[in-house]
């Protein structure tokens, strides 16, 4: 892992497209201004981790492995009538 030391408004550039800028610090927490291109994907670690586990969840087929992957984030389906009119 590199680390590096900046101060707000330094940036530093990734692969000569991506351009991340410390925008403020305040106490522990560092807000961060990215500029990429627009058909790069960025998400947060959590988000990232998530999605994966869903994917091996659904490659496998294991419908107990995928909802609990999703757990908590599922809406309901309203209940469709069967009385064949509108």
């Amino acid at each position: 892992m590199l680390y590096l030391t900046r101060k707000i408004g330094e940036s530093v550039i990734i692969n000569d497209n991506i351009e991340v800028t410390v925008v403020d610090i305040r106490g522990k927490s560092i807000k961060l201004g990215f500029t990429f291109p627009s058909d790069a994907t960025v998400l947060r670690r959590e988000i990232f981790e998530r999605i994966q586990e869903e994917n091996r969840a659904a490659a496998v087929g294991d419908d107990e492995a995928l909802a609990e992957a999703i757990k908590g984030t599922a809406v309901p389906a309203s209940p469709k009538s069967d009385s064949g009119g509108s």
